[in-house]
Parts: C-alpha cells; sequence; structure tokens
C-alpha cells in the first residue's frame, strides 16, 4: 500500500556469528510518492542485511529513487562485459497510470528482484556501485546520478533508448542488415538463435496473459453489475424467487470479488514475471551487442597492427630514420592488441557461464510462475463451482413450483 510519510529507523546491531554462511540479502519496501505535478516521484526504503565484511554493518536502511536503480545498472552494465546484468522494469510514460497502485506495487516488485538478482550473483555482489547503492546517503547517491559523465549522465528516458538502439544494432547484426566482421562460432550462433527465439516466444506468451488478465477482471466487471441487475429483480418479487435471485445477485458480487483478486494475483504471478523474461532476455541481447563489438574492435586491431608490421620491416630494409618511431608505435599496438584479445575471451568464457545460469534460473522462475498459474485457475474454477452448486436447490425449487 502507498503512504504518504516515513521515518527511517537506525540500523539494528545484532551479533554476527563466526561460523554463519555468507549472506547478503536486499528489501525494495515502503514507496512513497514525493513531490507535485512533473516533479513527483515514488521512493523506496532499501533495507539490507549482511554479513559481507565490507559492510558498515549486519543492516543498513537507505531511500532510493528509480532514477539511483537506473544508476546502479548502468554502472554495472559498463564495468562487466560478459555479465548478463538484470533488467530494470520499464519507466511507464503514460501519466494516469504511473502512481496507481497497482504500478507502484508492480515496480516495487521489479526493482526488488532487480537489486537481488545483483546482490545473489556471484561476481556483481562484489561490485563497489552495488554498496555504495546500499550504504550511501541520499545526498551522495544524488551527487553520484549528476556528477557523471558520459552515459552515466543521461536522464532515464535517455538512457532506455540507448539500450534500444543498441537491441536494434545487434538485431541488424544478427540479421545481416549490417555486417561488418562477425564470428565465425557455431555455439555463438546457437546461443544467437535461442535468445532471438526465446524472446518472441516469451512475448507471445506474456501478450496471452496479458489477455487472461484483461478476460478476468472483464467477466468480474459484469458479474458485479449482474449482480446488482438480480438483487433488484429479487426485491421486485417478494417471494420465493425473490429471494432465490437476491441470493443470485450477492453470490455473483461475491465471485466478482473472487475473480478481481485473481486478476491481480494472474497479473502480479504469472504476467509480470514473463514480462520480467522478456526484459532479461533484451538484456541478453545487450551484452550480444557488446561481445559483437568487442570482437570487430579485435579484428580490426589485429588488421591494423598487420599493416604496421609490414610497414615496420620496409623501414628497417630502407635503414629509415623512422625506424625507432614506428618500432614503438608497434609495439604500443601489439600490447592494445593482446589487451583485446584477453577482454573478448573474458568476455566470451564469462557469457557461457551466464547461459548456464540463466536457463537454470529460468527453468526455476518459470516452474513457480506456472505452477503458480494453474493453482490459482484451480482454485477459482472450484469457488466458482462451489457457489453456484450452492444454489441450485433453490433455483430447482422455484423452476418446478
Amino acid at each position: 500500500m502507498l503512504t504518504t510519510q516515513r521515518s527511517v529507523s537506525g540500523s539494528s546491531q545484532s551479533p554476527r556469528s563466526p561460523s554463519s554462511q555468507p549472506y547478503l540479502s536486499v528489501s525494495v519496501t515502503d514507496p512513497v510518492k514525493l513531490g507535485n505535478g512533473v516533479q513527483a516521484y515514488i521512493s523506496y526504503r532499501v533495507i539490507t542485511k549482511t554479513n559481507f565484511p565490507e559492510y558498515q554493518g549486519p543492516e543498513k536502511i537507505v531511500i532510493r529513487r528509480y532514477s539511483d536503480f537506473v544508476w546502479l545498472r548502468d554502472r554495472i552494465f559498463e564495468k562487466y562485459k560478459g555479465v548478463f546484468i538484470p533488467p530494470l522494469p520499464e519507466k511507464s510514460a503514460v501519466e494516469k497510470f504511473r502512481f496507481s497502485a497497482e504500478f507502484i506495487e508492480m515496480r516495487r516488485q521489479a526493482l526488488d528482484v532487480f537489486v537481488n538478482r545483483i546482490a545473489s550473483h556471484h561476481e556483481l555482489q562484489q561490485s563497489e556501485d552495488l554498496r555504495t547503492f546500499l550504504q550511501a546517503d541520499e545526498e551522495t547517491m544524488e551527487r553520484l546520478r549528476f556528477h557523471e559523465t558520459g552515459i552515466f549522465k543521461k536522464k532515464p528516458a535517455d538512457l532506455m533508448q540507448i539500450f534500444k538502439d543498441v537491441q536494434s544494432k545487434v538485431s541488424d547484426v544478427v540479421l545481416g542488415k549490417e555486417k561488418p566482421v562477425e564470428e565465425s562460432n557455431p555455439e555463438y550462433e546457437k546461443l544467437k538463435h535461442y535468445i532471438f527465439e526465446l524472446e518472441n516466444h516469451l512475448a507471445e506468451a506474456q501478450k496471452h496473459a496479458y489477455r487472461l488478465v484483461k478476460r478476468h477482471r472483464e467477466l468480474g466487471q459484469s458479474l458485479s453489475d449482474f449482480g446488482k441487475a438480480a438483487k433488484l429483480l429479487g426485491a421486485c418479487e417478494g417471494n420465493a424467487l425473490g429471494k432465490a435471485f437476491t441470493e443470485l445477485g450477492a453470490k455473483s458480487e461475491v465471485l466478482s470479488i473472487r475473480l478481481q483478486k485473481e486478476a491481480h494475483q494472474l497479473l502480479m504471478n504469472f504476467e509480470e514475471p514473463l514480462k520480467d523474461y522478456v526484459r532479461a532476455v533484451q538484456s541478453i541481447k545487450a551484452t550480444i551487442a557488446e561481445r559483437a563489438n568487442a570482437f570487430r574492435q579485435q579484428c580490426e586491431l589485429a588488421e591494423t597492427i598487420k599493416l604496421k608490421e609490414i610497414n615496420l620491416e620496409k623501414l628497417m630494409l630502407t635503414r629509415s630514420d623512422r625506424v625507432g618511431e614506428a618500432e614503438h608505435e608497434y609495439k604500443e599496438l601489439k600490447a592494445e592488441g593482446e589487451e583485446a584479445n584477453r577482454r573478448f575471451e573474458t568476455m566470451v568464457r564469462l557469457m557461457n557461464e551466464e547461459i548456464v545460469r540463466f536457463q537454470e534460473q529460468k527453468t526455476t522462475d518459470m516452474g513457480i510462475a506456472f505452477h503458480e498459474f494453474a493453482k490459482g485457475q484451480a482454485r477459482l474454477a472450484n469457488s466458482i463451482a462451489d457457489a453456484w452448486r450452492s444454489l441450485l436447490p433453490k433455483l430447482e425449487t422455484c423452476s418446478s413450483a
């Protein structure tokens, strides 16, 4: 539930057990609307509990806004090449939905998932930027947001456009619209094909999940309207038939509420996880684009090094005065090429590890989502059947009278 005021308590001091397993858990809670008009935004209480020695204590509570999460996302995207960075929920462009209770809860839940994925990742959890995000005061975070350069200085809307451009670019590379220098690696081609196919299938499933939510809500509203009409009809009769109509109307209204609740559960536990994985795949595509760029740079450097080597050999044969300068340039460029090779090899290794981790996590998350979906539908079907069944004796009595 959205509140309008909040107090931030100090960190609780609980003793750390030397024998306890390392842990880092984060909760994004308590959304609060601050400001008015176009300056309005939602802030969140971010609670961190950990026994990591590099943290300030076992518990820390800070206040963060959406742009702080964007800052964290961009920092780790820039620093951890080859790692599949967890996606952020999109920013609503529709003013009337920005501060609806349902949108705020969806955003809070998605931000909680985002930061916990980072905190549970064996590499990302070591990030200094994560520690800053989880521990710095609001003034420090604001200063960091507004004093970064390059990509970090852009607004969230600009950043979303940047990632769309990256996604478009990788689509061009994969689909052959832009063909600079490409990797010839069967496993890599298989990965790209899998990711693009997965995105299409997830987007299709999410579209139909949205329709299911909409159908539940529309049916709930129809039952509510019917219930009111049936109760009015029952009031006109005033006999056994009237009583049956009144009970029919009451049951319809009860079922209407049940359907609306189930629609909300369907949205949060089924449609949203599917949407989250669509975003996750788009984030993976951004990493694929980074790999394509790294490979292209590696190849371009290799070509430049070859040309420098040929030029150096010519200068040495002619005993040119420029041999020393050319040799120095060649060595510098060769070192740069070796560093580019190392970066690319690291990226490939990380991506190979990441796709295994991603598939394992996806199997778990999708299994939970579909299980919750089936369980909810079974529960709803039983409630509807029980409600209508309880009315049958009275309605049969009326119809046989």
